[in-house]
């Protein structure tokens, strides 16, 4: 059964000072507009705009925050680890192979 949908950022799970930070930088005000996004692609995005690369770990807590915004219930970021180092292997194949 889904679960209820957070209203705002701060009421998410795994969401803190710093992720609702990240989520400033990226422009995203609400839990609607990140339902509508990817990880991946958020990360990538964090990165260019604040010029460093920032950890990995962070692609599990956008996973996390965005499962919540579509209407999942929390869970650990970590739980995410897994399913972002196999999309990351996949992501990692493609590329290679297009050289």
């Amino acid at each position: 059964m889904p679960s209820k949908k957070p209203k705002t950022l701060a009421e998410m799970a795994n969401v803190g000072p710093a992720t609702l930070g990240d989520f400033k930088v990226l422009g995203i005000q609400d839990p609607k507009q990140l339902a509508k996004r990817e990880a991946f692609e958020l990360w990538e995005d964090l990165c260019k705009r604040t010029r460093k690369r920032h950890d990995l770990c962070c692609i599990d807590v956008f996973m996390s925050a965005i499962a919540q915004a579509r209407g999942e219930a929390p869970c650990p970021w970590w739980h995410f680890t897994k399913d972002r180092k196999t999309m990351m292997a996949k992501r990692t194949s493609k590329s290679i192979s297009r050289y």
